[in-house]
């Protein structure tokens, strides 16, 4: 197969994203509704992984379609971008959304994505797998069986590694239920598929809780004892803090008492991975009473460790991400100090114990996506896309 260095990769989806926009028309219709012509360029929003082979895979969309690459080197040459969708459709990419990719041990790759439907705030989850390493994908589904025409988004993949499967979603179904009622219902709620066989099947959806804030996204990790979600809940009247919970019978946990009391969405997810000892790692952001700014917290067992700070207010760090294996613990991190966009970065060598100095890692004077973290074989990287440099991948020591 062909390969593109990072640069010509850019070039290449600048390409694909003029042809298609030729062939489809390049008209997108976002979460307000509205139709209205852009100009046909990438979307800075990407996902990445690391498979078993120690391949990097990367998943990013181009004017309505998905586009799935890999890297045996280490982001210096990719392969030629394969569209996982071949029909178009409109996907929210970026932001809080992005199209989300993993890959089990027997190399089949598992994609998800948020489809923007034409009415306000409506969307539904996709999925697609390749089980011939990335050269074709199966036919998209739709993971939300209510058939309703409500607010499916902000969607969360997460693998044991082998055949077991979970997708988390923001979901309007039980808020519109209630409202053809009459009644009330605050936030939207969260709901689960899960699938035993490498995704082959699905089961039905599963509700997981209620009240949950609208639109900042979920996040999703694979412990010894199953998936653990992760998401910014509703408290009270408008108080969104962050909660977890396993998607099996585990209660709701609160995870921060911030007291951030917003009649508004913040559009500010958290993130969580699973380290050794299935010991919990969760990153997230707050304006509220008690704190405010990027937070990290560890969680082992019922025990909690104090919420640690972390970036820079004054230079509008969020948007965290964080990465764990064994006792590495790695967080990632945009921060702007009013010219350029930088990539900040922690470690740890303890599992979340101690952490080292933030650490730069990369600037761009361009638009920028937030900093991904990935950690495979004791390896270090982190994952950027920019408008000017375009993904490009950055080793740590």
């Amino acid at each position: 197969m062909a390969k593109l260095t990072t640069t010509m990769l850019f070039a290449w989806l600048m390409v694909a994203a003029t042809a298609m926009a030729h062939e489809h028309g390049s008209v997108s219709v976002g979460a307000g509704g509205k139709g209205a012509a852009t100009r046909a360029r990438p979307a800075l929003a990407v996902s990445a992984t690391i498979d078993s082979k120690n391949q990097l895979w990367v998943a990013q969309v181009a004017n309505q379609k998905v586009l799935v690459s890999h890297s045996a080197d280490n982001g210096q040459h990719f392969s030629t971008p394969v569209a996982v969708n071949t029909q178009p459709e409109n996907i929210g990419a970026e932001g809080e959304n992005r199209p989300k990719i993993v890959v089990t041990r027997d190399g089949t790759l598992h994609l998800t994505w948020t489809r923007l439907l034409p009415r306000p705030y409506t969307g539904e989850i996709r999925y697609a797998r390749s089980v011939d390493g990335g050269k074709t994908f199966s036919a998209p589904i739709t993971l939300n069986d209510d058939k309703r025409l409500t607010s499916h988004r902000f969607d969360a993949l997460a693998s044991d590694g082998g055949d077991k499967l979970a997708v988390v979603w923001l979901d309007g179904r039980d808020r519109d239920a209630a409202q053809e009622k009459g009644g009330k219902f605050a936030g939207v709620s969260i709901y689960a598929a899960r699938s035993d066989d490498n995704g082959i099947s699905f089961q039905a959806n599963r509700k997981l809780t209620e009240h949950t804030c609208e639109c900042c996204r979920t996040a999703l990790t694979w412990t010894a004892d199953g998936p653990v979600a992760m998401w910014r809940n509703l408290y009270g009247s408008n108080t969104r803090d962050f909660a977890l919970a396993p998607l099996g019978a585990g209660k709701v946990q609160r995870l921060a008492d911030d007291d951030w009391d917003i009649d508004a969405c913040p559009h500010h997810g958290g993130w969580i991975a699973t380290g050794g000892d299935n010991t919990l790692h969760a990153v997230w952001y707050t304006n509220g009473k008690n704190r405010q700014g990027l937070f990290y917290r560890r969680i082992a067992g019922d025990e909690m460790s104090a919420p640690m700070a972390f970036g820079s207010p004054r230079a509008q760090a969020g948007h965290a991400t964080v990465a764990a294996e064994g006792k590495l613990v790695l967080i990632a991190w945009r921060e702007f100090d009013g010219t350029s966009y930088g990539a900040l970065t922690l470690q740890s060598k303890d599992g979340g114990l101690s952490w080292g100095e933030p650490r730069p890692v990369a600037t761009t004077d361009d638009a920028a996506d937030y900093p991904l973290p990935l950690i495979h074989d004791g390896r270090m990287e982190i994952v950027w896309n920019t408008s000017r440099e375009g993904i490009h991948v950055i080793g740590l020591d």
